[in-house]
């Protein structure tokens, strides 16, 4: 009879631990489930703010949008007397400068 007492006791401490232990992880999922909403919600602001600032910067980067602002500046094109084209410099005679002069250099030889 003791045995039987002492069986259901366990049997009976096991099933409520077991419930218990079960309730907690219920509990658990609910929290990580409302967790994860908030992320997701997180996550769409932050892809609107996105989308919001890369129409903005392509707004911005227009190139009317910088010639309007250019003007506003009182920036104007420059003229052809203005203007000068820049000879290529290459370090250590290598690259087109250097094959350019080597060609010059042959052909007056």
């Amino acid at each position: 009879m003791r045995r039987s007492v002492a069986l259901a006791l366990g049997g009976a401490v096991l099933l409520v631990t077991s419930a218990l232990g079960l309730a907690g992880l219920r509990l658990e999922q609910y929290h990580l489930a409302y967790r994860l909403d908030q992320i997701r919600g997180e996550r769409a602001r932050l892809e609107r703010t996105l989308r919001e600032l890369e129409v903005e910067v392509a707004t911005l980067r227009s190139p009317a949008r910088v010639q309007t602002r250019a003007r506003q500046l009182g920036l104007v094109s420059p003229g052809l007397e203005q203007t000068f084209l820049a000879r290529e410099y290459v370090p250590a005679g290598t690259g087109l400068a250097a094959a350019d002069r080597a060609r010059a250099e042959a052909h007056l030889r």
